[in-house]
Parts: C-alpha cells; sequence; structure tokens
C-alpha cells in the first residue's frame, strides 16, 4: 500500500500562488507516475488531471495551466509538488495527489491522497 499524504492548500486572491507537496509512504515503488488531480466545486463525479511526473521526470500538463503550474519530484524523498502561479478563480478545487503503478507487481492501479482545499478569490 501506498499512504499519500497533501498539504499546503489555502485560500489565495487571485494572481497569488501557492505550492502544494505531497508526500508517499509505504510501498513507494508502486508509485511509478505521480500525479496531481482537482475537483471543482458542483463537479462531484469528475475530477480532472492536473498536472503528472514521471519517476524518469517526464512531465504532462493540462492546457488550462500550462505555463502556470509546475510539478516536480523528489524520488529520494518520496514527494511531488506543484507550484501554482498566476492562480485563477477557476482554479479553485480539491487537489488530490494520486499515485498511479502502471501495473507494477504487487500494486493497485491507482492510490489516493486524501485532498487538499485550494480557494482562488477574486
Amino acid at each position: 500500500q501506498v499512504q499519500l499524504v497533501e498539504s499546503g492548500g489555502g485560500l489565495v486572491q487571485a494572481g497569488g500562488s501557492l505550492r502544494l507537496s505531497c508526500a508517499a509512504s509505504g510501498d513507494t515503488i508502486c508509485a511509478s507516475v505521480m500525479i496531481w488531480y482537482r475537483q471543482a466545486p458542483g463537479k462531484q463525479r469528475e475530477r480532472e488531471l492536473v498536472a503528472a511526473i514521471t519517476s524518469g521526470g517526464s512531465t504532462n500538463y493540462a492546457d488550462s495551466v500550462k505555463g502556470r503550474f509546475t510539478i516536480s519530484r523528489d524520488n529520494a524523498k518520496n514527494t511531488v509538488s506543484l507550484q501554482m502561479n498566476s492562480l485563477k478563480p477557476e482554479d479553485t478545487a480539491v487537489y488530490y495527489c494520486n499515485a498511479y503503478s502502471e501495473g507494477r507487481l504487487g500494486c493497485i492501479d491507482n492510490y489516493w491522497g486524501q485532498g487538499t482545499q485550494v480557494t482562488v478569490s477574486s
């Protein structure tokens, strides 16, 4: 099992910045790809992929955050971070850390953190 604990959410004005962090523990070999998702208010069944990073450092971003958000990973510390700049009210959501195992032996597909609230005021 992989345990994921997010931190760093909060309330910020539009144009401001926040940095989210996610610490992984347990069977971290299962955390092949680390991903940040978000779930906006009123979209209870829809989680949007925000940014992803492989163990080798390859990244992928949603079009809506390209140029504003940066995902990074420290494999030695088993942490992943999301630096969010130029925040907009539409970035308001609960942000979830996800570890995707890519089918590694002994792992389930996905592990989830508890989520952290990000609120951007206009």
